[in-house]
């Protein structure tokens, strides 16, 4: 059996994926590109996944001096075919800090891992301590702030204070480095301690990287550009690399050669269609990007079962409390907007970079910024009207779809469980036809919903509607007769009532009455009730109902 390389899943560390020998989509000439642009601080925006802490490790083990030599690491990639940029590797001293540890669900807790992340990452850095170039009070609240002992305003300049002490010791300046630095701010938004975050954030980037003269240059990576008058306020060497940047665009995420070397390398060409279309459909300037985590995962299955179901995977580890919130908070407008979306449309709206969390309630229109930025949508045309750019999104793949009709279906349940449906479930156990047909035109006019013309949609929709009431049982797609009934609703105890509901779509309006009728032909035909009668249920309601978009039709026998 051929052997592969090992398929670095959840590795974020990019010496131990190259000396582990691991499969590397090589990303190292962002180094020569961020040589050669020299902004003093970087923002790269690019979706939870799309290898922002891969890349940050990369940077900290090509530039950082350490008493191992690392150039090892690079031979053979990209960046080794350039010696005049070899020449910056392990030159500098390097502190870098991923945030993602702060999600926590106080600010409490969030700031004592801010303290935690603070501390180690001083000691990694505690041959300093032993430096006579370090003045005495420096060394001492360095050591403070690693024994815990330091008071809390100690760790708000204590990037800074670090960053002073290395650049006296190594003689060089400092590169600092911060990942996922948004998560505590997303996080603090929806746990209800945003303004101290933001408070903390603020004054720990300001000491860091504002008129900071022992910084050589810095980096940042998040998802989002949190405005500059909450978090940037006065960082004037800040350059943002966005989603709509055409630099730096094919370094994070997989470009479409990178996913068929990719592919290729474990013989899964035959699977590009699916990869394709599963996966693909994201911009990042004018590159097209796959999602990576997506990809990394899927060949990790498909490389031992070349014929395994391609799935979502970036659903299991991406936030979708945006999504959430849009689903739950949104106007009749942006219920419909969604459903154009989940229907193959678009929608056209404002994008605003310069945004903070607390705007979503100020004007719902900066949540599809929020959902474009984050990777939930691909921008696939753009323009400028009177100094707003106003882009056409779609859903980017088939990945991203599922997570929408998921969310929806969530919300379906959380909304059942919200409202009264006493009303409905009555008039349908009471034979009660025209209030059944009624309440139910309601909960469609109300509920986000995706038509491909295809029943599974409606037939979810419904069980969640008519299920959990007290002394019945709602069984779907049950074996009955000659086939399965799509939905049956039982009295356990006495066996009194069974209702038989068949479904049916209509592709037009005028057509729901046929539907209607041949879901009611179609239970007599097979025959549903058969069991019903055996198990000695004294009444059996059969229901026809048909469905158009957000229009339906019942009729009974």
């Amino acid at each position: 059996m051929e052997r592969f390389k090992p398929i670095p899943i959840g590795h974020e560390d990019f010496k131990t994926i190259i000396e582990n020998g691991c499969y590397y989509v090589d990303k190292t000439l962002m180094i020569r590109e961020l040589i050669d642009q020299q902004s003093k601080v970087s923002l790269f925006t690019r979706p939870r996944r799309f290898g922002k802490t891969l890349n940050m490790s990369m940077i900290q083990r090509y530039f950082e001096k350490t008493e191992e030599n690392n150039s090892h690491l690079f031979e053979g990639l990209k960046i080794a075919e350039y010696p005049e940029y070899m020449a910056y590797q392990g030159q500098y001293p390097v502190i870098t800090l991923s945030l993602k540890g702060m999600k926590q669900p106080s600010y409490q807790y969030a700031f004592e891992m801010y303290k935690q992340l603070i501390s180690h990452e001083i000691w990694r850095h505690r041959d300093i301590f032993q430096s006579k170039d370090i003045a005495q009070d420096n060394r001492q609240r360095l050591e403070s702030i690693c024994d815990g002992t330091a008071e809390d305003s100690a760790y708000i300049n204590a990037i800074r204070l670090l960053s002073d002490c290395l650049h006296i010791v190594h003689r060089k300046k400092v590169i600092i480095l911060i990942d996922e630095y948004d998560v505590p701010l997303e996080n603090a938004y929806f746990r209800g301690f945003y303004d101290e975050m933001v408070d903390l954030i603020r004054s720990a980037f300001e000491s860091a990287l504002k008129t900071n003269n022992s910084l050589e240059f810095g980096v940042l990576t998040g998802c989002l550009r949190i405005s500059k008058e909450s978090i940037f306020t006065g960082l004037n060497n800040l350059k943002v690399y966005s989603l709509s940047t055409p630099d730096f665009s094919e370094y994070f995420g997989f470009t479409r050669k990178e996913v068929e070397a990719f592919a290729a390398a474990y013989h899964l060409e035959s699977r590009l269609d699916d990869i394709k279309d599963w996966y693909d459909g994201y911009l990042f300037g004018e590159t097209e990007i796959y999602n990576p985590w997506s990809i990394i995962n899927f060949i990790a299955d498909a490389r031992g079962d070349w014929h395994a179901l391609i799935r979502p995977y970036w659903s299991n580890t991406s936030s979708n409390d945006i999504i959430h919130q849009l689903v739950n908070e949104g106007n009749e407008e942006t219920r419909k907007q969604i459903e154009e979306l989940l229907n193959g449309g678009f929608v056209d709206k404002p994008i605003y970079e310069d945004i903070t969390y607390r705007n979503v309630k100020i004007n719902s229109d900066y949540i599809w910024s929020f959902l474009l930025f984050t990777g939930y949508l691909k921008q696939i045309e753009s323009r400028l009207e009177e100094e707003i750019i106003y882009s056409k999104m779609v859903i980017p793949n088939r990945e991203v779809k599922s997570i929408y009709r998921t969310t929806v279906m969530q919300w379906f349940e959380e909304k059942v469980n919200a409202d009264s449906r006493e009303d409905l479930f009555e008039a349908l156990i009471s034979s009660d036809v025209l209030r059944f047909e009624e309440l139910l035109g309601d909960w469609l006019d109300e509920s986000i919903s995706y038509y491909d013309g295809k029943e599974s949609y409606y037939h979810g929709f419904l069980s969640g509607v008519l299920s959990g009431f007290k002394g019945y049982t709602v069984k779907s797609n049950r074996e009955s007769g000659l086939g399965r009934p799509d939905i049956l609703i039982l009295e356990r105890r006495r066996h009194q009532l069974a209702i038989i509901i068949e479904i049916k779509v209509a592709p037009k309006f005028g057509q729901l009455a046929a539907k209607c009728d041949e879901a009611l032909r179609q239970i007599e035909e097979r025959n549903y009730e058969a069991e019903l009668v055996e198990d000695c249920y004294q009444k059996i309601v059969k229901y026809g109902i048909a469905f158009y978009q957000k229009s339906c039709m019942v009729k009974m026998q």
